[in-house]
């Protein structure tokens, strides 16, 4: 990427969030759909802990570990969907083609993309983590800087998914939006968001550690069931972090070559 295309533009950057602002406060079904299923989830796995709570001597101690892990994968799978989601409706509606010809620049629309992915997060986290304390006394803010180490590393995550994903959108069209609802499901049995890395197979185990999302559920569980907060483990976790965004930003750019090469842009459908 040349130098040129480093120069951002805060009101460039502004007017595709304000767009995508609009786009979601429009649509009762879109806004519903953020708190939906947070919601869902929130009250299955809390109404679990409490059941696991009052037979269970040692889950009533760790039996929080199962909300924390629900609101932090939350974060993650939010993040990303939040990020795609407004990728896709630039090919939903058709305009995808007219942004790349026009003078936004590709960094731009993916600062723009990941703003909104956090307006969307928030408009979900925010009620389902009060909604925690009113049934369940479980405090998700009461984390502390814990919780800051741990939303920096899912949101990063979700980010590098979503940047990949929208390029494999972008060079392959509509065809491949399933990838935007899914992909993030593929790391969930080996992130262990419900349990620790050592019930996995050993050959899992090397696998899960290449993850970062598995750094912070680990470190979720030492805090919640130990009382000790992993800095080592976050510390990982950004690391590889930033190997995996550096790695789905040359992808994207990639992508997006290969689309303007091959005319994928002009060609957005099934």
């Amino acid at each position: 990427m040349s130098g040129s295309e480093w120069d951002l533009s805060a009101r460039r950057i502004g007017a595709m969030v304000e767009r995508y602002w609009y786009l979601l406060r429009s649509s009762w079904p879109r806004l519903l759909d953020l708190v939906y299923w947070p919601a869902v989830q929130m009250l299955m796995w809390g109404f679990l802990q409490t059941y696991v709570a009052q037979t269970d001597g040692f889950f009533a101690r760790a039996g929080g570990t199962f909300l924390g892990a629900v609101l932090l994968w939350d974060i993650l799978f939010r993040g990303q969907l939040g990020f795609s989601v407004s990728f896709l409706e630039e090919m939903w509606s058709r305009n995808l083609a007219n942004l790349m010809m026009s003078p936004l620049r590709p960094v731009e629309f993916v600062i723009a993309l990941m703003i909104m992915s956090l307006v969307r997060l928030a408009i979900g986290l925010v009620p389902v983590s009060l909604l925690a304390i009113a049934f369940f006394g479980f405090n998700l803010w009461g984390l502390g800087l814990a919780l800051a180490a741990f939303f920096a590393n899912l949101i990063l995550t979700s980010w590098a998914v979503g940047i990949f994903v929208s390029g494999v959108l972008l060079r392959n069209g509509l065809g491949a939006e399933n990838l935007a609802w899914t992909i993030m499901f593929l790391l969930l049995p080996l992130a262990c968001v419900y349990y620790p890395v050592a019930v996995l197979p050993a050959p899992l185990q090397a696998v899960a550690w290449a993850l970062p999302p598995t750094y912070v559920f680990e470190g979720m569980r030492a805090l919640m069931i130990d009382h000790v907060f992993r800095a080592d483990l976050m510390l990982w976790a950004l690391g590889l972090n930033i190997v995996v965004f550096a790695v789905a930003t040359v992808a994207f750019l990639a992508l997006l070559k290969s689309a303007r090469r091959q005319g994928s842009l002009l060609q957005t459908g099934e």
